[in-house]
């Protein structure tokens, strides 16, 4: 039997990249999805139609994660459509790149208010319907390498998945309690649209693979099949814990 049969998840910024890697994989442990999206509904129900062909159920909602009006109507959507949740993967992710004295207020609350704020208020949204059903559940935040590995020039970025970090480890605590855990994925290079410019830039594609010990860029799929570990009940006893899928990065790195 799939290890998620019945199970319902969430999955923000699930029209492309890591997300949408994560929707499907999780689709085909047998759990029912939710695809989040802000702006791409094309790619929104390109996820919904792949997930749809592993044999899943999906449904759309539209959501800006930086709203908190918008994410508490995608968990009351969940609910009224699939009559249940059970899992949340915190994926919808920004970054915009800047030296640090030239970061704007407009950039910073862009970049934090989907990164930390809106994961931390839909997770909140989520927590609160399984303390009340007494209904245990999983969180999975989709991290960066960057919440421990200095990225200069990406200053918001770095303090957003730092704070994650911090956040999971704080929720583990105060959430065990009602049997949620919370785990963090900390993704290294991976090839997804947040990296195109990377993937255009031979020489600066070459002078990083040097740096990874296993030569190669991450798939999206390298990290959807830790989502569904992580989700499954064999992570039951697993919380608070980050894990990094960098193909060997973050031990290895050195400046040339």
């Amino acid at each position: 039997m799939p290890t998620l049969q019945n199970k319902v998840a969430i999955v923000t910024g699930s029209s492309s990249g890591i997300g949408q890697s994560i929707a499907i994989r999780l689709a085909a442990e047998g759990a029912n999805i939710v695809v989040d999206y802000r702006s791409h509904p094309e790619g929104a129900n390109d996820t919904k139609a792949k997930v749809e062909a592993v044999g899943g159920k999906a449904i759309l909602v539209q959501a800006d994660v930086s709203k908190l009006s918008d994410t508490q109507n995608l968990v009351d959507q969940t609910y009224k459509q699939l009559g249940r949740c059970d899992i949340l993967v915190n994926n919808a992710g920004i970054e915009k790149g800047a030296d640090f004295w030239d970061v704007t207020e407009q950039d910073y609350d862009a970049v934090l208010g989907v990164n930390l704020k809106g994961a931390f208020f839909l997770t909140q949204a989520f927590v609160r319907r399984l303390r009340d059903a007494k209904l245990p559940g999983r969180v999975i935040n989709i991290s960066s390498v960057h919440e421990d590995m200095a990225f200069p020039h990406f200053s918001t970025y770095c303090a957003s998945k730092g704070a994650m970090r911090m956040l999971t480890r704080n929720l583990a605590v105060e959430l065990g309690p009602l049997g949620i855990t919370i785990n963090n994925i900390a993704p290294g290079a991976i090839m997804t649209p947040i990296n195109t410019a990377l993937l255009g830039d031979k020489p600066k594609l070459d002078a990083l693979l040097k740096n990874i010990p296993l030569n190669r860029l991450g798939k999206p799929e390298d990290v959807a099949g830790l989502a569904a570990f992580l989700a499954a009940d064999d992570a039951a006893y697993i919380t608070g814990s980050t894990y990094v899928v960098d193909g060997g990065l973050m031990v290895n790195y050195h400046e040339q």
